[in-house]
């Protein structure tokens, strides 16, 4: 009998698990937001950030990524300077194929002004913003936005592209149904 109160007991005093915790950011730019899918990217074994997805009501569309509204956040692991960002999001937006040699100078430009050198546990957002741009938080507090679609459409494209240069990330992050 003492065995079966126990348990009872035990049962009656766990603590139900944690929903995800739904940076604000997402919850205020995404109405109804839901994890999508999250993963690691890790470099020659070193992570250097987990990044998660967050949808709306219409999920993310791969045969349409510029209809929804969504966000990426990033959370570092290590420390990196804010111009390396820039410079290696520029770098896989060109082996995308995405944009122009001026667009791209733009661009390099807008990002190195606008990314911060990053610290371990440092959280970056991008929301993006259908046939606007994109706007970006840093742990949680606005950053700044970049007002070009064809900005917004490349720079996401460098994790959900099926040409992406991290296509296990991508699967991870496009893991849930939309």
């Amino acid at each position: 009998m003492t065995r079966t109160f126990a348990i009872l007991f035990l049962l009656l005093c766990a603590v139900p698990a944690r929903a995800e915790s739904i940076p604000e950011p997402v919850k205020s730019e995404i109405g109804n937001a839901r994890l999508s899918g999250q993963g690691s990217y890790r470099w020659f074994g070193f992570k250097i950030y987990d990044a998660k997805l967050w949808v709306g009501d219409q999920g993310y569309r791969p045969d349409d990524p510029e209809s929804t509204r969504f966000a990426l956040s990033l959370t570092y692991a290590r420390d990196l300077y804010g111009r390396h960002i820039a410079r290696t999001s520029i770098d896989e937006i060109r082996k995308l194929g995405f944009g122009s040699s001026e667009q791209h100078e733009v661009w390099l430009n807008r990002m190195e002004s606008l990314f911060p050198d990053v610290h371990a546990g440092t959280r970056i957002s991008g929301i993006h913003v259908p046939g606007h741009g994109a706007r970006f938080y840093l742990n949680g507090k606005p950053l700044g936005e970049i007002t070009d679609s064809e900005f917004a459409r490349a720079f996401f494209a460098i994790w959900l592209d099926p040409r992406t240069s991290a296509p296990s990330l991508r699967n991870s992050l496009l893991s849930a149904p939309s």
